[in-house]
């Protein structure tokens, strides 16, 4: 299960998480290790755009956390992707940014988290991709090792 924050213009317009750049951004990632976005789930944090595209506040990632629990509960992922750092604190008790998490799995529970930089991040800063293609080599080994 990937998770971003919220849904961009794209997004929001479709109804449809990760249809944008960063959504085909995300869809060659995915095909880099050799998996489609029909293989895994993918959602956000927020159901709705934030005024601006700014990142959702923690009131707004708990008044959708009922949504994201019933997507949980239905799906049962054993590893979950946080992407970003809103989805990294609204899964995950920890204040650490995404630099210092990504790319290093933990478990917790029976889940295993991996915590990943946003693919939109990687639009604005392109060396980021460079660390995300890394990451992904990371999450392909560890999908393959469970």
């Amino acid at each position: 299960m990937f998770v971003g924050e919220a849904p961009g213009e794209q997004e929001d317009v479709q109804g449809r998480p990760f249809v944008g750049a960063a959504g085909k951004l995300l869809t060659e990632l995915l095909a880099s290790i050799g998996l489609r976005r029909e293989d895994v789930y993918i959602t956000n944090i927020v159901k709705c755009r934030p005024p601006n595209n700014r990142p959702p506040r923690k009131d707004e990632s708990a008044a959708c956390r009922p949504y994201l629990d019933r997507q949980l509960a239905l799906i049962h992922p054993s590893v979950i992707c946080p992407m970003g750092n809103s989805a990294i604190h609204a899964l995950i008790d920890s204040d650490e940014s995404v630099t210092a998490l990504h790319g290093i799995p933990f478990e917790v529970g029976s889940i295993t988290y991996f915590p990943m930089y946003h693919p939109a991040a990687a639009l604005y800063t392109l060396g980021l991709r460079r660390v995300m293609e890394e990451d992904f080599k990371k999450l392909k080994r560890l999908l393959n090792s469970i």
